[in-house]
């Protein structure tokens, strides 16, 4: 999507109306649409508008009308116009510190500026590097997703990161950054999405395994790639020696998708990603070149 045109998006519970009210609103301030999508997941609705608002006499007019009318439709509305778009990054994590750590220690384009949990256990890791440190999740890890909200909004983020983040963020959550929550998953997606995917590739008797860093969406793990990493896995490899070769490669293709996301070199177009720039998305050159070049299908030749 175009970065001058201004994004907003819009969440709340699903009902008539809510379109017609707010492209309404935007025909009456004579703003352009150039993009519009709409969805309902588990009775909340979202849809995300880019516009180029050029024509707007007063940007604060504009943002407050929207505001009012969120108001009376019950829903909220988030006006970004082109020149807000501050990087500001918000890490999730649980309990596993290697791609936070990995991320705190990246040379990146923005700012971690708060890490969040579930758990208390990292926020020693997040003192570590200076950065602030909240605990959302009660006695069991179930997070309190009004006051992660709040969170980020607080810090200004703009893009969120999942460091293997043990819990399922809701529509709720989800809706409001669209194309800005990237995740990794501890295998070669699609395959063995969802819980304990290392385990699920040892019983499958895989004998290459890897990680995948995607954006997310409300469908479990099935978001659009950004980039994967590969590694073999020898016949007799327990769990732990899949996690143990897996885990620096999570940390990178993590690393590796933020600083793309970063800089503007994916885009996504019907689902998948389209990628450009200097950035490793799949296996290294040294492992393409070990791929063999014959045999191949040869064209028969018509008579």
């Amino acid at each position: 999507m175009r970065t001058d045109l201004t994004e907003i998006t819009v969440v709340g519970a699903d009902r008539t109306g809510i379109v017609a009210g707010v492209t309404g609103l935007l025909f009456e301030r004579g703003v352009n649409i150039e993009d519009i999508e709409q969805t309902v997941r588990d009775g909340v609705f979202r849809m995300t508008l880019h516009c180029d608002t050029e024509p707007v006499e007063s940007r604060d007019a504009l943002r407050d009308a929207l505001a009012e009318t969120g108001d009376e439709l019950g829903v909220d509305i988030r006006t970004r116009f082109p020149d807000e778009r501050d990087e500001g990054i918000a890490v999730l994590v649980t309990k596993e510190d290697h791609c936070l750590r990995a991320l705190c220690e990246a040379d990146l384009s923005a700012d971690v500026r708060v890490v969040v949990g579930n758990h208390a256990g990292l926020e020693s890791v997040a003192e570590e590097y200076g950065v602030p440190f909240y605990d959302v999740g009660d006695g069991s890890g179930v997070p309190d997703e009004d006051r992660l909200l709040d969170l980020l909004d607080e810090y200004d983020v703009d893009l969120v990161v999942l460091a293997r983040y043990m819990r399922i963020l809701s529509p709720d959550v989800v809706f409001r950054y669209p194309g800005r929550i990237v995740n990794v998953h501890p295998s070669l997606l699609p395959a063995f999405p969802g819980a304990q995917a290392y385990r699920q590739a040892v019983e499958a008797g895989v004998r290459v395994a890897g990680v995948t860093a995607h954006y997310v969406t409300t469908d479990l793990d099935q978001g659009p790639i950004l980039t994967q990493r590969a590694f073999d896995v020898p016949p007799d490899a327990t769990v732990e020696d899949v996690k143990a070769r897996g885990q620096p490669l999570e940390a990178e293709a993590l690393v590796t998708a933020v600083r793309a996301h970063l800089a503007g070199d994916v885009t996504v177009q019907r689902g998948s990603v389209q990628v450009t720039g200097d950035h490793q998305f799949g296996m290294p050159a040294v492992a393409a070149d070990a791929n063999p070049e014959r045999p191949v299908d040869v064209e028969p030749v018509d008579d």
